[in-house]
């Protein structure tokens, strides 16, 4: 499985970004799809998870009304949109798919395999 991520860029604080992630080769009938990322000297962290197929979506606290993940089921490609940008959202996102994440899906061991990351940078 090939996860491509992309969409990222600079933008200024308040303003609105729209991240992709297609994934290409072998296909599941039952997987999760989620949003982490990482700012310099931190860790990685949870942002938003997606069923693929109930569609079922979590967030993170620190992005709930802000940033909203979505899926296209026959384009096998999740989004996450990103509205009201704050400069503490600048980060590397990374999407993930993970096989059988079920209730652990904040965790980033629950996933299995992991896009290249696009870079978010928040201007203030």
């Amino acid at each position: 499985v090939q996860l491509q991520a992309y969409g990222g860029g600079l933008v200024q604080a308040g303003g609105s970004l729209r991240l992709s992630c297609a994934a290409s080769g072998r296909t599941f009938s039952t997987y999760a799809m989620a949003w982490f990322r990482q700012a310099p000297g931190k860790e990685r962290e949870f942002v938003a998870a997606i069923s693929w197929g109930s569609g079922s979506t979590h967030y993170a606290d620190s992005v709930k009304g802000r940033l909203t993940i979505s899926r296209d089921n026959a384009k096998n490609t999740v989004y996450l949109q990103m509205n009201s940008l704050k400069p503490e959202d600048t980060a590397v996102y990374y999407c993930a798919l993970g096989l059988s994440a079920g209730s652990y899906f904040s965790s980033l061991f629950s996933y299995d395999y992991w896009g290249q990351g696009t870079q978010v940078t928040v201007s203030s």
